[in-house]
């Protein structure tokens, strides 16, 4: 596919829109690391605001070599566009939480071709970033995440699925969120198994762990917010040390032992700091190897496509497999 990414004179005319006339732009960055949106720092001459951030959804912008899901009722089918960016950002101002401030929108296709916005630019970097540079500021910054982690997972829903379109009142899923994990991971380790050797020897015990493990779950009606992929590179630290949440459009109300498994996958060590208890050590199993697959088959059939840093996609399959391996008894 050729992608069209954005040029300096599609960025400029965003820019004088959201700041007004006279803001010249001097310098852009495709950021990476983004797999379905373009991520945009914009540098620009003069004022106060130095540099914004602008976000495109157009299909061009996605390394993805094709949807896999399309069940509207799945909250794991993937999210993109500016009305479930909106949507997410809309419940997590509303409970406290803080989401870099949106400067301009657009999703009439008369400035560009695609859905648009304009944001703030969040100069203090990642938290990621921040644990290996200034670790006494990060433990700060890492506090106060916990803090918004737990008013997020403790907001309570009565069904599960994306933000947007619980908005929107679509008709919740009946499927119960243990059963939709387990689904996800049996396709994901299917297709695993096609493109791995190891994964293809131990695809059959694999299978029997996972519906095993299902077996053990009791049945629950409760759900909290999360944010599906809250890693450490998807927070970034304000001038005052707080967290902020990018890459929201995957808000979902859903089993909060999913996102604790992803959070302690993705701050390791640091985890302790996230850490809460009550937390259902049946569902902790389950999601375990059930993300472990997804990280196996996901990188991989990133790799059909073009994403750029294809080292680090390896490194991330072949990583997730030794783990899920592991979690057989």
């Amino acid at each position: 596919m050729q992608r069209q990414l954005m040029d300096d004179q599609d960025l400029s005319g965003l820019v004088r829109d959201a700041l007004g006339a006279g803001r010249r732009v001097v310098a852009v960055d495709r950021l990476r690391g983004g797999s379905r949106k373009g991520v945009y720092r914009v540098r620009l001459d003069g004022g106060r605001t130095p540099s914004v951030i602008v976000y495109n959804w157009a299909a061009t912008e996605s390394f993805w070599p094709g949807a896999r899901e399309t069940d509207p009722a799945d909250p794991f089918t993937p999210a993109s566009g500016l009305v479930p960016f909106l949507a997410a950002r809309r419940s997590l101002d509303g409970l406290g939480a803080r989401v870099p401030r949106v400067l301009l929108t657009d999703d009439t296709r008369r400035r560009f071709p695609a859905d648009v916005a304009v944001v703030e630019d969040i100069p203090g970097g990642t938290l990621e970033a921040l644990f290996e540079t200034d670790p006494g500021r990060a433990a700060q910054s890492l506090a106060r995440l916990a803090e918004t982690v737990e008013v997020m997972h403790r907001h309570p829903g009565d069904r599960y699925g994306r933000v947007d379109l619980l908005e929107r009142h679509r008709p919740g899923s009946e499927v119960p969120c243990e059963r939709r994990v387990l689904d996800r991971a049996l396709r994901d380790l299917e297709e695993a198994a096609g493109r791995d050797g190891r994964i293809a020897a131990a695809e059959a015990a694999l299978r029997d762990r996972l519906r095993e493990l299902a077996d053990r779950v009791d049945l629950r009606r409760r759900y909290g917010l999360i944010h599906g992929e809250l890693g450490p590179d998807h927070v970034l630290v304000d001038a005052d040390r707080h967290p902020v949440l990018i890459d929201i459009e995957g808000l979902m109300y859903f089993d909060v032992e999913w996102e604790h498994v992803f959070l302690r996958l993705r701050f390791g060590g640091h985890y302790t700091a996230l850490a809460r208890p009550g937390l259902d050590p049946r569902r902790l199993d389950l999601y375990a190897l059930a993300m472990r697959l997804s990280l196996v088959a996901g990188p991989l059939r990133l790799l059909d496509g073009d994403f750029p840093d294809r080292a680090f996609l390896k490194r991330i399959a072949e990583h997730n497999t030794g783990a899920a391996l592991a979690l057989l008894p």
